[in-house]
């Protein structure tokens, strides 16, 4: 498709709880007439409202979706869908000023919920006969729920927008009440290609209901997945993400936020690499449909916005270095066997293992008789993982150590030295490592360390890889 001078934008659910904020900073600001326009929001859930739909992201402790899957008496899903309601219906009280639009809004979560309530029951009685098996439509149930909080988002961002005198339009993605069926393509094109850019401005869903599944495939990543098909399917010039604080190059609460430089320019390299130590500036599979589109990607900070941020593309780097140095809590999963030198089919199994129980991998080495695998899971997941390979292995030695890997990370690490650098700023800070590895693409390099010491390690590796400019920008979370 020709591109057409316009950005797709993504708001996450954290900055969507200070939409009045975003009204008059991003959403409109200083913006008048033609350049209000031009531009699709794709907005996620308010903060807090997925966590409860689904499960909380950190703890896990069940939301709506989780209590239906495992009910006995029916009023722990009832009453957490009320609590859904609720909640929204406080966020959308504080964030519209009109009388009539919180009127609009009440009345739209409660077709909404009520009509997802009346979806569950009826699945619940059909699932009371022999024939029907709940967990054969929990992926439905799951998306059906996920699409709530969005649908609400994006409707009250347009009542917010519409009285303050632009011309915004909700694009519901949800399927709501929608018998149609199509793939994720049409159903943007569906609802997108009608609307004149020039005049109109979308606040489209992050969720997208289609026969894809983007749940199954993506699960809470799906709003980024979907903001990345409406970047490619209408030809966005930029594709930009909004969060909360500037993409720097490490935590400004571990190395100072005088020391952090927000990294302005890098590549979907450098981003990949982010998302596999749990840095995500976007999902991986978005990512990866932004490159294949030649469409750049922009992270900027949605409270700031003068700033241009950071721009990613395919630029190499102008001269080498460590942009970032970010570390994750890893468990390293080792199964030592001493006839394994030359026997083919140890990390066949392994690997089965690990994606049965669907582990994420971080990273991985092996010697002559060792394979270990660096993953990020639950203590629980590890343990049943730990079982299933003593039974594959009934002679060898599995072992689960709880580590962090922490990264340096750049497009271009060739002749910087990283590796050595990194070992000896480590050493001098008395932090021991556990093992270390560099790979031949030059983009990372990894060291495994204790796990009450990889703060430590953060803040002396960006120290020693990166350190102080008096220009840095100072990125703390607005």
């Amino acid at each position: 498709m020709t591109r057409t001078g316009h950005t797709v934008e993504k708001i996450g659910g954290t900055s969507m709880s200070r939409l009045r904020e975003l009204r008059d900073t991003l959403l409109i600001g200083e913006r008048e007439g033609d350049a209000l326009y031009n531009r699709i929001f794709v907005v996620s859930a308010f903060g807090g409202i997925t966590d409860l739909l689904l499960e909380h992201k950190k703890s896990g402790q069940p939301g709506v979706y989780g209590l239906f899957a495992n009910d006995d008496n029916d009023h722990g899903w009832l009453d957490a869908l009320s609590k859904v309601a609720t909640a929204m219906s406080d966020i959308h009280a504080t964030v519209l000023e009109s009388d009539g639009d919180r009127q609009m809004a009440d009345e739209f979560v409660r077709d909404r919920i009520e009509g997802a309530r009346s979806c569950l029951f009826d699945l619940q009685r059909l699932c009371s006969y022999g024939h029907f098996r709940l967990a054969d439509h929990m992926g439905v149930t799951r998306e059906l729920l996920s699409g709530l909080g969005e649908a609400h988002s994006a409707f009250v961002a347009t009542l917010l927008l519409q009285r303050s005198g632009v011309n915004a339009r909700f694009v519901d993605l949800s399927g709501w009440r929608d018998d149609t069926v199509c793939n994720l393509r049409e159903r943007i094109g569906h609802w997108l290609d009608s609307i004149d850019l020039s005049a109109e401005l979308p606040i489209v869903t992050g969720y997208a209901q289609c026969s894809e599944g983007l749940m199954k495939e993506y699960d809470r990543g799906y709003s980024e997945v979907t903001f990345a098909n409406i970047s490619a399917h209408t030809g966005a010039e930029e594709a930009i993400i909004h969060k909360e604080f500037h993409l720097s190059s490490a935590d400004p609460k571990l190395v100072g936020p005088d020391a952090v430089r927000k990294l302005g320019h890098t590549n979907y390299d450098v981003a990949d690499q982010l998302s596999n130590m749990g840095m995500e500036a976007i999902h991986p599979n978005a990512a990866k449909i932004l490159r294949r589109s030649a469409i750049p990607l922009r992270v900027t900070n949605a409270f700031d916005p003068g700033d241009p941020g950071t721009l990613i593309d395919d630029q190499p780097a102008e001269t080498p270095g460590v942009e970032i140095v970010t570390g994750l809590d890893v468990v390293a999963l080792e199964v030592f066997e001493q006839d394994m030198v030359g026997v083919k089919g140890y990390d066949a199994t392994i690997l089965d293992v690990l994606k049965r129980h669907n582990v994420w991998i971080v990273s991985k080495s092996s010697n002559a008789n060792t394979i270990t695998h660096y993953v990020h899971a639950s203590l629980k997941t590890v343990k049943r993982v730990v079982n299933d390979l003593e039974t594959a292995f009934p002679s060898a030695e599995v072992g689960a150590r709880s580590i962090a890997i922490v990264s340096a990370i750049g497009r271009d690490l060739c002749g910087v030295k990283p590796l050595s650098r990194g070992l000896r700023a480590l050493e001098e800070a008395g932090i021991d490592v556990i093992a270390a590895h560099q790979t031949s693409r030059n983009v990372d390099v990894q060291f495994a360390v204790p796990r009450d010491a990889s703060d430590s390690a953060v803040a002396r590796l960006h120290e020693a890889l990166i350190g102080k400019e008096e220009t840095n920008l100072k990125v703390v979370a607005a």
